[in-house]
C-alpha cells in the first residue's frame, strides 16, 4: 500500500495544469454503451476511477485505446450486460452503466455501488425512475437486476437532487419511447457536460442544468465523436486551498471558474486572492487566513467535496469557523486524522466547530475517502515536520499524479511503498 511523506512548511509557487473532471469522464464513458461504434472522448484525465471504468467497459466486450488524454471505446463487441462485483467495489459510479444497458440493450445485471465510505447514497430514485419507464427491478445477492423491451417516457419527480440519478434517467430517456421530464433535477456543471455530449450523439434533451429536465426520445444515437470534457472545478479548487494554506502563488491553467463561484466567494473571505489573468486564474495566500463559515449545498452552493478541504484551511485561520455538512453524514471522517496534527475541532452532529491554531505539526494520518486524503495533504504541506498520509489509493481514485504536481510547485513530497 502507498503513502505520501510530506515535509510541511514551504511556500508553494508555479504553475499547475487542470485536467478532465473525473465526474464527467465517468458519466460519458458509460455514455458510450447507447451507440453501437468507435466513440472518442477528449480531456479524459489518468486517475484510478477512470481505469476501473475502461476496464469494466472491456469486460463488457468494449475494445479500448487510451493515448494522452483521448479516449477511444469501440462497442461494437458488447455481450455481457452485467457489472460485476470484483470489478466495481472500489467505484460509485459503477452504477451508471445501469440504465444505457437496459436502455440499449434490454437488459442489465449491475452491483450495488461501492466506494467511499462518507455515509449513505442509496440508489433507489435511480430504481423508482426506471420502474415508472416500465423496467422491471429485481434485487438478488446484492446485485440490480433490470429489464425492459423498451423504455417508456415518464415523468419523474425526485424527492432530493441526485446527481448520478439525474444522469442515469437522463440517459434512459435518450432512446425511449415518448417524452421523459425530470423534476428536480440535479444542477451540477458535470450533468450539464453529459447532457451536451448525448445532444452532440443525436439525443434531444432540453433544461439541463436547470430543476427540470426535459428529454424526447429518439430511435438510435450516433457513438461519441471528439467530445472534450470539462476541466474538473473539485480539484481546481483544491489547489486553491493549497495556495491560500502555504502562503503561496500559483497560476491555474484550465480553472473553471463560471462552475466554482461559490467556492471562490468563500475563499475571498479568507483573505486569499483570486485573480482571473491572460495566462490563467492566479491565486496567493495571505500573511494570515481569517475564519470563515460554510455549509454545503447542492449546486450552485458550495460543495461537499471540497468541505474537508476548507476545513484544512480553517484549522490554522484567525478565529472560529462553522461548518456545516448537509448532503452525507459520515463526511467528518477527517476530522480525527487533522486533530493528530494539532487542529482544534469539535462535532455535533453535521456541525464541525474549528477554533484555529497557530501551527499544525507533522503526523502519521490516514486517509479515509477521496477528498479527506485531499484535506490531509494539504494540512501536510502546512504542517510543521513530517507527515504520512496512509491510504493514498483514495486520492488517486479522484486526483491525476497530485505528488507529482505538487514537487513542481516546490513541495517536499514522496510517495512510498
Amino acid at each position: 500500500m502507498e503513502k505520501f511523506v510530506i515535509k510541511g512548511g514551504k511556500r508553494l509557487k508555479g504553475i499547475v495544469v487542470i485536467g478532465g473532471a473525473k465526474n464527467s469522464a465517468l458519466p460519458i464513458m458509460s455514455a458510450s454503451l447507447l451507440a453501437v461504434g468507435d466513440n472518442i472522448i477528449k480531456n479524459i484525465p489518468n486517475m484510478r476511477d477512470v481505469k476501473t471504468m475502461a476496464r469494466l467497459l472491456e469486460y463488457m466486450g468494449a475494445n479500448i485505446i487510451s493515448k494522452d488524454d483521448e479516449l477511444k471505446i469501440d462497442t461494437k463487441g458488447i455481450k455481457k450486460f452485467e457489472a460485476p462485483y470484483e470489478l466495481v467495489k472500489t467505484m460509485r459510479a459503477s452504477v451508471l452503466v445501469l440504465c444505457p444497458l437496459v436502455t440499449r440493450y434490454s437488459k442489465a445485471k449491475v452491483s450495488l455501488p461501492g466506494g467511499c465510505a462518507i455515509g449513505a447514497r442509496p440508489i433507489n430514485l435511480h430504481l423508482l425512475g426506471l420502474q415508472k419507464m416500465g423496467a422491471k427491478i429485481e434485487l438478488e445477492s446484492g446485485y440490480v437486476i433490470a429489464k425492459a423491451s423498451r423504455l417508456k417516457g415518464a415523468h419523474i419527480t425526485f424527492d432530493i437532487p441526485t446527481v448520478t440519478g439525474t444522469e442515469n434517467i437522463m440517459m434512459a430517456g435518450t432512446l425511449a419511447k415518448g417524452t421523459t421530464i425530470i423534476e428536480n433535477s440535479a444542477m451540477e456543471p458535470e450533468v450539464i457536460d453529459l447532457a451536451n455530449c448525448l445532444n452532440s450523439m443525436g439525443a434531444k434533451i432540453y433544461g439541463a442544468g436547470q430543476r427540470i429536465i426535459e428529454i424526447e426520445g429518439v430511435d438510435a444515437l450516433n457513438p461519441i465523436k471528439n467530445y472534450k470534457i470539462i476541466s474538473d472545478r473539485i480539484q481546481a479548487g483544491t489547489f486553491m486551498a493549497i495556495a491560500g494554506l502555504t502562503g503561496g502563488e500559483i497560476l491555474i491553467k484550465n480553472c473553471p471558474n463560471e462552475y466554482l463561484e461559490a467556492v471562490i466567494e468563500k475563499l475571498k473571505e479568507t483573505g486569499i486572492i483570486i485573480k482571473q489573468t491572460e495566462k490563467g486564474t492566479l491565486v496567493k495566500g495571505p500573511k494570515e487566513l481569517i475564519s470563515t463559515d460554510i455549509k454545503t449545498m447542492p449546486y450552485p452552493g458550495f460543495p461537499t467535496d471540497m468541505q474537508a478541504q476548507f476545513m484544512a484551511l480553517m484549522t490554522v485561520a484567525k478565529g472560529t469557523s462553522i461548518i456545516k455538512e448537509n448532503i452525507f453524514e459520515n463526511r467528518f471522517m477527517h476530522i480525527a486524522e487533522l486533530k493528530r496534527m494539532g487542529a482544534d475541532i469539535s462535532v455535533d452532529g453535521n456541525i464541525a466547530t474549528i477554533r484555529g491554531v497557530n501551527k499544525l505539526k507533522g503526523a502519521p494520518v490516514m486517509a479515509t475517502d477521496l477528498r479527506a486524503s485531499a484535506s490531509l495533504v494539504i494540512a501536510g504541506l502546512k504542517a510543521e515536520g513530517e507527515s504520512i498520509i496512509d491510504r493514498i489509493y483514495h486520492l488517486d481514485r479522484g486526483y491525476e499524479k497530485m505528488d507529482e504536481k505538487l514537487k513542481l510547485l516546490g513541495a517536499n513530497i514522496e510517495r512510498i511503498s
